[in-house]
């Protein structure tokens, strides 16, 4: 059985959450508090040098770290990754854009203000990433006017990268009313039947 080292509400630990429930895949979660600096101990650091969660800890004792590596691993062979090499390709893309242009702004707007409560020391940045975090919404709704998913007709992990971080944005202070493509790609997304809630 895998582990999962992670916060539940973290997004990043999320995606793999949900993976493993789509895919109908036990699991045993460990939880980790990063406010605590467990992240930082050397039993964590064994697993991830980098001494960031999640962390995916296979049967044979060796781990995955990097969320949406995880994902590409747990995902490989599954109707979530396509084969076709522009397909994946187009995946992959998504992925890149999740982390360098998305997760960076929504999520740390959201680690600011429900993390922390919102300090006027980071108010500023916080103001930034709602900027930045507009511009990276503003892309997913141009694409998602034409699709139903991130890539064409299918759901794949392109869509749960981001819609771990997308579908709470609220708790970031992102008003999503101007995003009307966005929201009803939240609610296909959640319509799977092997659909799992971030705190479900």
């Amino acid at each position: 059985m895998y582990k999962v080292y992670g916060d539940y509400r973290s997004g990043n630990c999320y995606k793999v959450k949900l993976m493993l429930h789509l895919l109908g895949k036990e699991s045993k979660w460990v939880p980790v508090d990063i406010q605590k600096g467990e992240t930082q101990t050397a039993k964590f650091l064994a697993m991830n040098p980098n001494g960031k969660i999640p962390v995916l800890q296979l049967e044979d004792g060796s781990c995955v770290w990097e969320s949406n590596a995880i994902l590409n691993f747990l995902a490989d062979g599954s109707e979530f990754l396509p084969t076709e090499p522009r397909l994946r390709t187009q995946v992959l893309q998504w992925q890149f854009f999740e982390q360098y242009s998305h997760e960076p702004y929504v999520a740390v707007a959201r680690f600011i203000q429900l993390y922390e409560g919102l300090p006027e020391a980071r108010r500023a940045e916080y103001e930034v990433c709602h900027a930045r975090g507009h511009k990276a919404l503003r892309v997913m709704e141009q694409q998602l006017k034409s699709t139903p998913y991130l890539v064409g007709d299918s759901y794949t992990i392109a869509d749960i990268a981001l819609y771990a971080y997308t579908h709470v944005a609220h708790e970031g202070g992102f008003d999503l009313g101007a995003y009307p493509a966005i929201q009803a790609w939240l609610t296909r997304v959640a319509s799977h039947p092997r659909h799992v809630a971030m705190l479900g």
